[in-house]
């Protein structure tokens, strides 16, 4: 059994992830600021906000970090404000940051552990209206191969970029048949992302599976990032 700590793991992607792990028979804490009625027997939560709480450290030894806290902060570029570019990247870079610092000492302790970072598709492929959200994530894309970098071969650090996956965060573009469907054909895979998609990837990375994989950025993002369809 080892230590898991979720970090944004009440909903979406970060809940899809502490129940599976917590499936597979691991014990998982999550932070996060509010709490879930669909956690799996045997999670652990500590009410946080990762913007203005401390970081409650006490772990002595821990076997990944996944950082889950985003935004999907779409506007045009001209809407946007400095401050809403300060708050995307507080919350998906420098709150990636303030958890890793408080998280790395016990990460240490534990041969093969990792951390998990989630970007976006939009990085890479450019998409108008993400402007903002991509900066942040470009950031946090940057800090994922420096820190693997910094931190091997003791810590292994990796990053998932998902295209549009049906969570909350996501519930305004994908709140009716027609924009689900519209989205589905943009994809190679003619789909939109399910939470047990990412959560699969997530528990792959996480594992001794993936113990030769390291700095990677790896899209799960049904084709959109590298296939066009003729």
């Amino acid at each position: 059994m080892n230590n898991y700590v979720v970090v944004g793991g009440s909903t979406g992607i970060g809940l899809g992830i502490a129940n599976r792990l917590a499936g597979q028979g691991h014990s998982v804490h999550v932070l996060s600021r509010s709490s879930s009625d669909q956690w799996v027997k045997g999670i652990e939560h500590t009410p946080f906000d990762v913007l203005n709480d401390e970081v409650p450290a006490d772990w002595e030894e821990l076997q990944g970090l996944i950082y889950c806290p985003g935004s999907i902060n779409l506007k045009p570029f001209q809407s946007l404000s400095g401050q809403d570019f300060l708050q995307d990247f507080q919350l998906n870079v420098m709150g990636a940051v303030k958890c890793t610092k408080a998280f790395l000492k016990a990460l240490k302790k534990v041969p093969g552990a990792s951390v998990l970072y989630f970007s976006t598709v939009a990085v890479q492929q450019g998409m108008p209206f993400h402007t903002s959200v991509s900066a942040a994530k470009g950031a946090l894309e940057g800090l994922t191969r420096s820190l693997a970098a910094e931190l091997a071969p003791k810590v292994r650090v990796n990053c998932i970029a998902p295209s549009i996956t049906d969570t909350p965060l996501a519930s305004k573009l994908l709140s009716s048949e027609d924009k689900i469907e519209k989205s589905a054909q943009r994809h190679p895979m003619k789909k939109v992302g399910s939470v047990e998609d990412i959560a699969a990837m997530a528990a792959f990375l996480l594992s001794e599976d993936a113990a030769w994989i390291t700095g990677q950025v790896i899209g799960v993002d049904g084709g959109m990032s590298s296939v066009r369809a003729l």
